[in-house]
C-alpha cells in the first residue's frame, strides 16, 4: 500500500484528503506538527507528499526545497496560491506538480497517480535497452545497429515507458499520464500524433512494426 503524507494546516482539508486517499486505497499520513517535518518524513518514509504552502510558522516553498535537498521524494504542492510566480517557484524548487485550491477531486487523484507512476518508472541508468534498441535518456536518441535517430521530448518519454515495460500492454491512459507531467492537459490526439512520429523514426531504423497497437487495450513494444 502506497503511503501519502499530507502537510496541510487546515483540519477540514486535511481530513478530507485523508479520507479521499484512504478510499482510493492509499495509506494517509497527516502531519499536524510542522517543527521538524523532515524528521517525520524519515520516520514514516512516504511514497509522496501533498504539501500546502501556507503553513503556521513555516514557508511551504522553503520546506519543498529542504525536502528536495535531502531526497527525490515526489512532492505535489496543493495550495490556494494561484499566481504564476508561486507556481513557477514551486516547480523550480523541485515539486513534481502544482495544484491550486479548490481542486477537482478526479483531477487531483489522476495527477497524484501520474506522479507516483513516473516516480516508480524512472530508470536508474542513462540508457534503456529492449528488442535491440538502445535509448539514451541524456542524448534523446534511439539507436539500432549503429544507426541513430533523434527524438523529441514527448517521443523520448513514450519510448522510454514502452521499453521499460517491453512485452507488456501499456494503455493509452498510462502514456497520457507519462506525457502530462506539469502541462495543463494532454489529449488523445496529442498521443496519437507522437506515436505516429515515433513509429516513423523506428521504421527508419528498420523496425516498422516495433510498436504494436492492441485494439481496445493500448500499445505493446
Amino acid at each position: 500500500m502506497q503511503k501519502i503524507m499530507i502537510i496541510e494546516d487546515d483540519q477540514f482539508i486535511r481530513d478530507e484528503l485523508a479520507l479521499l486517499l484512504e478510499n482510493e486505497g492509499y495509506l494517509a499520513v497527516p502531519v499536524t506538527d510542522y517543527t521538524d517535518v523532515i524528521k517525520q518524513i524519515r520516520v514514516h518514509k512516504p511514497d509522496l507528499v501533498l504539501l500546502d504552502l501556507g503553513l503556521p510558522g513555516r514557508d511551504g516553498l522553503a520546506l519543498c526545497a529542504q525536502i528536495r535537498k535531502s531526497s527525490t521524494l515526489p512532492v505535489i504542492i496543493v495550495t490556494s496560491r494561484d499566481s504564476s510566480a508561486d507556481e513557477f517557484r514551486g516547480l523550480s524548487l523541485g515539486s513534481d506538480d502544482y495544484i491550486t485550491k479548490p481542486y477537482d477531486v478526479p483531477v487531483l487523484l489522476a495527477r497524484l497517480k501520474a506522479v507516483l507512476r513516473r516516480s516508480a518508472g524512472v530508470p536508474e541508468t542513462d540508457t534503456i535497452e529492449a528488442h535491440g534498441l538502445t535509448l539514451s535518456l541524456t542524448k534523446g536518441t534511439v539507436s539500432l545497429d549503429g544507426c541513430t535517430m533523434e527524438l523529441t521530448r514527448n517521443e523520448l518519454k513514450i519510448l522510454a515507458h514502452l521499453m521499460t515495460h517491453a512485452g507488456e500492454i501499456v494503455s493509452r491512459a498510462d502514456l497520457i499520464d507519462v506525457l502530462w507531467e506539469n502541462q495543463i492537459y494532454i489529449d488523445d490526439n496529442t498521443l496519437s500524433v507522437n506515436i505516429t512520429r515515433l513509429r516513423t523514426k523506428l521504421s527508419g531504423l528498420g523496425m516498422p512494426e516495433c510498436i504494436r497497437t492492441r485494439r481496445g487495450m493500448g500499445y505493446q513494444l
